[in-house]
C-alpha cells in the first residue's frame, strides 16, 4: 500500500511538471487566470477534480 501511494504521488509530480516544462508561457497564463478566480470558483474546481479522480479510481478498481 505504501509503495503504491508513493508511486501515485510521483506520477502526480510528473504530470504537474509537464506543463511548465513544455509550455511555460501557457502555464503562466493559466496560473494567472487561476489567481483571479474567486474562492467559490476555486472550491468548485477542486471539488470537480476530486470527484473526477475518485470516479476514475473506482472505474479502475473494477
Amino acid at each position: 500500500m505504501s509503495e503504491t501511494l508513493w508511486s501515485a504521488l510521483a506520477l502526480v509530480l510528473v504530470f504537474e511538471g509537464l506543463m511548465p516544462l513544455l509550455a511555460p508561457g501557457a502555464w503562466r497564463e493559466a496560473f494567472e487566470k487561476a489567481l483571479r478566480l474567486t474562492d467559490g470558483q476555486l472550491r468548485f474546481f477542486g471539488l470537480a477534480c476530486l470527484l473526477l479522480g475518485l470516479s476514475l479510481l473506482a472505474l479502475l478498481q473494477n
